[in-house]
């Protein structure tokens, strides 16, 4: 079972995966010392049964693992969908399988033995990062959430405005009064919570770089 102490879940959580006992103790001391989270896991598999993925936190891998590499878990992990920042622990210098972690968008890749305040500072540089994520995701999840307020047709001229066309130039492209136009386009702002054109525009360029469609 992992060790997990001091669990509120407001405080970001560091889940150490290395089957070395002597390694996950030295690592608990010093992230709890440092009011961290942590929870340690012998293998990737027990991981995999036992961590919760909702936390806010990051992994701490070490490279050699029993039953599967840490790289070749990266890439499992990233299959099923978990985005959680990854710092590398190895004890081995192998450059081409640190270059291949850090193309894979590892944080960081640290030779054992590693001074504390370098795996303090790419734990630190791994949790701002998922962090930022999760903003990035609560964005994209509240403007998606907005737009599936709107009609069809709302959708559609709200993609006219969008790319710039003038109530006249949507009325023609859509076979609609103005009138109707000007009706539609209030309510695209008014549920879109948009008090400008480039506040819409914003809003749609989320939607388009998150993974849901974009406005059409």
């Amino acid at each position: 079972m992992p060790d997990i102490r001091n669990r509120p879940k407001d405080k970001p959580v560091v889940f150490i995966v290395d089957d070395d006992p002597s390694m996950q103790e030295a690592l608990m001391d010093l992230f709890l010392s440092m009011s961290f989270q942590a929870q340690a896991f012998e293998s990737a598999s027990v991981f995999l049964a036992e961590a919760d993925f909702s936390r806010h936190g990051c992994i701490l891998l070490d490279v050699r693992l029993p039953g599967v590499s840490g790289i070749d878990f990266q890439g499992q992990l990233e299959r099923i969908g978990n985005k959680m920042p990854i710092v590398f622990m190895t004890g081995f210098g192998d450059i081409p399988m640190s270059v291949r972690a850090m193309k894979a968008g590892a944080v960081d890749f640290l030779t054992k033995p590693f001074k504390d305040q370098d795996i303090l500072d790419a734990v630190a540089t791994a949790i701002d990062r998922d962090m930022v994520r999760r903003q990035q995701n609560a964005q994209n999840d509240a403007v998606t959430s907005l737009a599936q307020t709107l009609t069809p047709r709302e959708r559609e001229v709200m993609g006219c405005v969008i790319r710039g066309l003038m109530n006249k130039q949507i009325a023609f492209e859509l076979g609609i009064s103005e009138v109707t136009v000007k009706l539609h386009r209030g309510n695209v702002m008014r549920k879109m919570e948009a008090r400008t054109v480039v506040d819409l525009v914003k809003k749609a360029e989320i939607m388009a770089g998150s993974s849901h469609p974009p406005v059409s």
